[in-house]
Parts: C-alpha cells; sequence; structure tokens
C-alpha cells in the first residue's frame, strides 16, 4: 500500500515544484535578457533496507532555454544587446563576476557604468569597473568600446565592455541572484570576437502560451496524484475493514 503513497505523495510534490518555475517563467516574460528555466521529472529509487521497491519522483532543473529573446528597437546609446552566444559582464552582490543578457545600462551619479535593471557594476575586459567623465555623453561601439564625448573636448575611449562566451566544456549556470556563472566557478575569459548591436536590448525568451499550457498540465498532474492518494486511503480503510470481519 505505501508504494502508491510514496509515487503519489512526491508526483504530488514534483508537479508544484513544476508549477512554481513556470509561473516564475511567465512572470519573466517581459524581464529583458530573461533565460527561461527548464525542468524535468525524474524516478529516484528509495535507499534503505526493504524500501528498493520504492520510487520517488521528483522535479529536478535541467537548465535554460539559451535561444536569444527578441529585439527590440530604443535607439538608445546605452542600450545593447549581445549578439550570438555572448553576455555582458557584471559585479555580483558577492563580488563575484556574473554574467546577464540584459544589456540596458546608465552611468550613476557617481559616474559608473552599472546595470539600469539590476544597478550592478558593469566590467570592463580588464575586469574592474568603468569609470563615466562626468558630463560626457557615452556611445557604445559593436566590439563593446565606450567613446565618452566631452563639450568642446575630442571623443575618447574610455574602455570596452567585457563579453564572455561559455564553451560546451565550461558552460554558464543560473545563480539564485538572479545572474549567471560558469560552472567551473572560474570568471570566462573576455571574447574579442564577441559584438552587439547597440540602440537595441534583448527580450525575454519566455513563451507565455507555452507556459500557460504547462501550468494547466501540471495542475492536472497534481490532481490526478491527490486522487492516487484518496484511492490509497479508500483502500486503506476498506482493508482494515475486512481484518476486522474476519478478526
Amino acid at each position: 500500500m505505501d508504494r502508491i503513497i510514496y509515487t503519489s505523495m512526491t508526483g504530488a510534490s514534483a508537479s508544484s515544484q513544476r508549477q512554481a518555475v513556470l509561473a516564475n517563467n511567465l512572470a519573466n516574460v517581459s524581464t529583458n535578457g530573461f533565460r527561461a528555466e527548464m525542468s524535468t521529472f525524474r524516478s529516484v529509487p528509495l535507499q534503505g533496507t526493504g524500501s528498493s521497491t520504492r520510487v520517488f519522483a521528483l522535479e529536478a532543473t535541467s537548465g535554460f532555454v539559451d535561444t536569444p529573446g527578441p529585439v527590440q528597437r530604443t535607439s538608445r546609446n546605452l542600450d545593447a544587446m549581445a549578439m550570438g552566444n555572448a553576455w555582458f559582464a557584471v559585479q555580483g552582490l558577492d563580488g563575484t563576476e556574473g554574467y546577464t543578457r540584459a544589456g540596458s545600462f546608465e552611468v550613476t551619479q557617481a559616474g559608473q557604468l552599472v546595470s539600469a535593471s539590476s544597478g550592478l557594476p558593469v566590467l570592463s575586459d580588464g575586469g574592474g569597473a568603468i569609470d563615466v567623465p562626468p558630463g560626457a555623453d557615452v556611445a557604445l561601439g559593436a566590439d563593446g568600446t565606450l567613446t565618452a564625448t566631452v563639450a568642446g573636448q575630442r571623443p575618447q575611449a574610455i574602455g570596452r565592455i567585457k563579453l564572455a562566451t561559455p564553451t560546451p566544456e565550461d558552460p554558464l549556470k543560473r545563480g539564485d541572484d538572479g545572474l549567471f556563472r560558469a560552472a567551473s566557478g572560474d570568471p570566462l575569459p573576455s571574447d574579442v570576437n564577441a559584438r552587439l548591436l547597440s540602440g537595441a536590448i534583448e527580450g525575454s525568451n519566455v513563451n507565455a502560451v507555452e507556459c500557460m499550457v504547462g501550468m494547466i498540465a501540471a495542475s492536472r498532474q497534481f490532481e490526478q496524484q491527490m486522487r492516487l492518494l484518496q484511492t490509497a486511503e479508500n483502500d486503506d480503510k476498506t482493508a482494515a475493514q475486512l481484518l476486522s470481519l474476519n478478526g
């Protein structure tokens, strides 16, 4: 009897977790540069003496959808979309280097280039923060080079945004803070061949219709698991009644 209870209980929990993942994806359908999180069910045998026939159903995160989101033209000087599989490097709150596809930047009052969505410092190809001269107009080149123009002066290059491209040997993984980092834990090298499209930002790659369909399917799976638990409860009550009559 407990076999169906184990399977149904963990199946309902896995369905609930999948529902949470899909809900998070749907909530970020308009978040610039967001990568939809993927999930999958897997079965895990229960360890222990006499429990080899019991199986847990678990929900596992299998990564993220790495297809680029749609191009959104803004014509803003400090908006950029990384081309191909390139990522912008920023400094996380924990001080480590993280990567994002959100390419909307701004200059703080202190003159530092930061991500407009998170306020995190944007890193240069040398690994440091990028300082912008006061009152300068900033333009982004296709290779990530920043050019500052101060009234009455000639334009000058003030740095290059670090663009990094992950490899199959060292792929990116999503962190709890929403940034992506290399699986090895080490910063990725700057990719001199990476390019960006200025005056545009990348939209979310979440498919809203697909998410809604997935949420409906997960809800139905949860209901089925709960019905199995009710069936197991009814069977247990019936068996107890039969045993009491025979006793």
